[in-house]
């Protein structure tokens, strides 16, 4: 009777690892041809321009793409022009999820392949459409094992918020509330990230009172309530959260811009910062700095002015990560993902081709061997999570009839 159980719990948690009875020579090995489609995969990825916002012609491609492949692919609108794409097998709920981003930062630079070096470079080859190409071609490779139990999902607006991810996880037409396991591709030097640092983004809005330069007294400078308010967040930040894995908790101030000439006392300024959480919540943050800027805002109001502080969204805390997969090297990063985004109880882990050291810059690249391996490795933890999970599942079973 226990043995039944456990075959039906096996089943009905995730196929994968019940399919597979023996070694798999695509584990281990990529042949000259899967290497050669990867590398086209991967060119007309990093071919077409896809800065977020403008992510329409890249998702066409790769949609038509997936459909010659005999995926079922859906698409999901954020806007008339911009949409997420969600490719399966035969059937539409499944247990297992492999998710990364098509949209990249600015500025486009075009694509190149160094035969002799090996190097593959351009915008996107490494953030993400590295991630992109290898889980394609990953999964391809396993299909004949688990047609039926795993899904593709490539989202858009990553690099600017998530709005793709978070879009996907609140679709009414949504087809698994909680996948068993979700895998993200993002660069991870080819790693396993056990976690990343938290997220809290804000723009400070300086307000003052315009007048001549020679005659300052008759107004309220925007620049200056912003500046001391700079002051006093330099000094805020060296006392922030810090925590042993991730660190000390970091505040970047990313854009300052202020009044419209050299003769003009400013009217307006403002300041967009981004706050990366190594301990705490965005709640205890956010009460820091409202409490650290109170003081500036009580005397910029006194001189006719105002300070206000407009968050980006609620943020999230340190994200802790699966990542204890036999044969993997593992690490943490300080960047931020769409794993926190997607909603549900599942394993969730995070690798991916190249480094982040080199994405978002204008030499952003990677080597042919780091993407050929990571083909092998997004299928060795398809196929180790799925067992690991089986496992649990068994164990649990085998509780519950005890008792």
């Amino acid at each position: 009777m226990i043995s039944q159980f456990l075959s039906l719990v096996s089943l009905g948690a995730t196929s994968l690892a019940a399919t597979i009875q023996k070694p798999l020579p695509e584990l281990t090995t990529l042949d000259a041809t899967t290497s050669k489609e990867l590398l086209h995969l991967h060119r007309k990825l990093v071919e077409i321009e896809s800065i977020t916002h403008n992510e329409k012609n890249v998702g066409d491609w790769l949609a038509s793409y997936l459909k010659d492949l005999d995926y079922n692919v859906e698409k999901q609108h954020i806007t008339k022009d911009r949409f997420n794409l969600l490719a399966y097998g035969k059937k539409r709920e499944t247990t297992i999820l492999v998710s990364s981003h098509i949209d990249t930062v600015p500025p486009f630079w075009p694509y190149y392949y160094n035969e002799t070096s090996g190097i593959i470079g351009g915008r996107g080859s490494v953030d993400a459409k590295g991630s992109v190409a290898a889980q394609i071609i990953a999964v391809q490779g396993l299909r004949k094992h688990l047609f039926d139990d795993i899904s593709l999902l490539f989202v858009v607006g990553e690099e600017q918020g998530g709005d793709g991810m978070r879009n996907f996880s609140s679709w009414k037409h949504r087809p698994s509330p909680n996948y068993d396991i979700a895998i993200f591709g993002e660069p991870t030097e080819g790693k396993l990230v056990c976690g990343h640092k938290g997220m809290l983004g804000f723009a400070l809005k300086a307000t003052g009172k315009a007048a001549h330069s020679g005659y300052p007294w008759l107004g309220a400078s925007a620049n200056d309530i912003l500046v001391e308010a700079l002051g006093e967040l330099l000094e805020l930040r060296q006392h922030l959260p810090w925590s042993k894995k991730y660190g000390n908790t970091t505040m970047n101030f990313g854009r300052i811009q202020g009044g419209v000439a050299a003769n003009v006392v400013a009217e307006t300024a403002s300041a967009n910062i981004a706050t990366r959480l190594a301990a705490g919540t965005p709640d205890v943050v956010k009460g820091l700095i409202i409490n650290a800027l109170k003081d500036v805002k009580a005397s910029a109001q006194q001189q006719g002015g105002d300070l206000d502080i407009e968050w980006v969204s609620d943020g999230y805390a340190p994200v802790d990560i699966d990542c204890k997969i036999d044969g993997f090297e593992t690490l943490t990063v300080n960047y931020g993902t769409d794993v926190p985004l997607l909603s549900g109880e599942h394993r969730r882990y995070l690798y991916g081709p190249g480094s982040i050291f080199v994405a978002h810059s204008d030499h952003e690249a990677l080597k042919k061997s780091e993407l050929e391996q990571a083909v092998l490795d997004y299928r060795r933890l398809i196929v180790k999570a799925s067992e690991m999970k089986q496992k649990e599942d068994e164990a649990r079973a085998r509780a519950q009839m005890e008792l």
